[in-house]
């Protein structure tokens, strides 16, 4: 069974790419045919990575979240998931090439670096903690999302403010539904984040004697709640809006990077488990 998973891992970052250069010959170059074999190669490569992810986890015998690299391909699927979901729902392509630039280096770094864990501590094996994974995955997918509709409309706003109506202009949704689009992205965001915390806090500490509240991977997600949970309550207390809530956007998903990548690598704690 590790041929299958093997040839995946190969395959996923070949997908997204193919996947990218097709939304971008759609968005650059208005292509009609690569509009139209934009959506399909999309859930190809989502069903594709779905069915690499239940392999995996059927081989090793545990959820694949033993790793950073095992969490960035499960991010890549995930932000590719929600993002599928509101193409689906919304029917704008538009946008889906700058989204799916990051679930492809997601998955290109998973793949390169991905290793097999000897042995996995018995927490990593259970239900609870992978629907508390799970809920801050969905998370970080959406805020992940929310951050590249806000980056989307900083540009459109500078293009349009210097009075450059190009391909951008021409092409992207118009400010106002960016902003739609990114704020109800941060709201599903920080709902699944609370969801996760809520789940870390109480729950786990049932299953395990090991769960530390000053553990750093904990404090980086509460401070990433605290930015959005901010954000929405400055949006509906003082009606932030416009570029203030997607600078906010933008801010919080690099905290959020931040959280992932160097408190996981570098700082010991209940997080590290790897």
């Amino acid at each position: 069974m590790k041929l299958p998973i093997i040839l995946c891992e190969i395959a996923l970052p070949l997908l997204y790419f193919a996947t990218i250069w097709v939304y971008a010959r759609a968005f650059f170059s208005n292509i009609r045919p690569a509009e139209r074999l934009s959506t399909p190669l999309l859930f190809a490569t989502l069903l594709t990575h779905g069915f690499y992810i239940v392999m995996r986890t059927a081989e090793l015998r545990h959820p694949p979240i033993t790793s950073v690299f095992e969490i960035f391909s499960l991010m890549a699927f995930t932000v590719t998931l929600v993002y599928a979901c509101i193409e689906w729902r919304l029917k704008i392509k538009s946008t889906g090439y700058f989204i799916l630039i990051l679930p492809f280096f997601f998955q290109l770094v998973s793949s390169i670096f991905i290793r097999e864990v000897s042995e996995v501590p018995p927490i990593l094996q259970s239900n609870l903690l992978g629907f508390h994974v799970s809920s801050a995955l969905l998370g970080y997918a959406a805020i992940t999302i929310s951050a590249v509709y806000g980056f989307l409309y900083l540009m459109l706003y500078h293009e349009i403010k210097f009075s450059r109506f190009g391909v951008v202009y021409k092409r992207l949704p118009n400010l106002e539904m960016l902003e739609r689009m990114s704020f109800t992205a941060t709201l599903f965001g920080f709902i699944f984040l609370t969801i996760a915390i809520i789940a870390g806090i109480v729950w786990l500490p049932r299953i395990t004697q090991e769960v530390s509240y000053t553990d750093p991977k904990l404090f980086g997600t509460f401070v990433i709640w605290l930015i959005y949970g901010a954000g929405l309550a400055a949006k509906r207390l003082r009606h932030w809006q416009g570029r203030r809530m997607m600078v906010l956007s933008v801010f919080g998903f690099a905290t959020a990077m931040f959280s992932m990548t160097v408190i996981n690598i570098f700082l010991s704690g209940f997080h590290k488990f790897y």
